[in-house]
């Protein structure tokens, strides 16, 4: 165990109000893409951008053809929680750890076993009518072709916050208040790039602020610990006690 992983050790021992703020480098560990790394999606070779792609104006103008990279690349129902996901449930059920904030849509913090989790920007395991409101699943637009419709005709729309679409503000409020309320914030595989999600640190005013990125980030500065190290690695090493 290295000196770092061993002061977040002594952090987690030490407190039992600790906030985990998580981004695409949780998730890439369990084999879902992210878009920013060298072969991330930004860096692949479609018709249109993916941040253009994935906004809300693409979604209402092309409908058809956003279903066709989301049913591609952001459906991924192989990947399983790693080490991360699965130390995390296991410090909310010791009572350390109160929240888990992430900007992530692929419910693998839930399969883990977390219960308290502020998706940022929604989930792909969610989808509602645009027009009557109706829940479908995850199965049910993998397994559809073309534009999903729901039984009144209206199109079905995945719960995912596209560009140009606001965050949801129960989710927002949820988030700042663990946010605000915490000992310690541990900031976990995310480059900060992304707003507003990412200003939402801001608002921690509590003992010790911690990144664990396997890149440099704009708060490592202000970071109390900074662990340049897989974040599956890191958590592997963690003892709940």
């Amino acid at each position: 165990m290295s000196n770092e992983v061993e002061k977040l050790q002594e952090l987690i021992d030490r407190h039992d109000n600790i906030v985990f703020f998580g981004g695409a480098g949780v998730s890439t560990e369990s084999g879902i893409p992210d878009f920013r790394s060298e072969d991330g999606l930004y860096h692949q070779k479609y018709d249109y951008p993916p941040e253009t792609i994935l906004s809300h104006t693409f979604f209402m103008n092309k409908t058809e053809e956003f279903y066709r990279f989301y049913r591609d690349k952001m459906l991924c129902d192989t990947a399983k929680p790693n080490a991360a996901h699965l130390k995390l449930a296991e410090l909310e059920k010791a009572g350390k750890l109160k929240a888990v904030v992430t900007q992530n849509i692929d419910n693998l913090h839930q399969m883990a076993g977390s219960k308290t989790v502020y998706e940022l920007h929604g989930s792909v395991y969610r989808n509602y009518c645009t027009r009557c409101g109706k829940f479908y699943d995850f199965a049910h637009i993998k397994a559809s072709t073309g534009v999903p419709k729901c039984d009144c005709g209206g199109v079905i729309k995945p719960d995912v916050v596209l560009y140009e679409e606001g965050l949801d503000s129960d989710v927002i409020s949820g988030a700042v208040n663990a946010i605000a309320k915490a000992q310690v914030l541990i900031i976990g595989g995310t480059s900060l790039a992304v707003y507003p999600a990412a200003g939402l640190i801001d608002y921690f005013r509590g003992d010790s602020l911690v990144l664990i990125n396997k890149s440099s980030t704009p708060r490592d500065r202000y970071a109390d610990l900074v662990i340049k190290e897989p974040i599956g690695q890191v958590f592997s090493q963690i003892v709940v006690r």
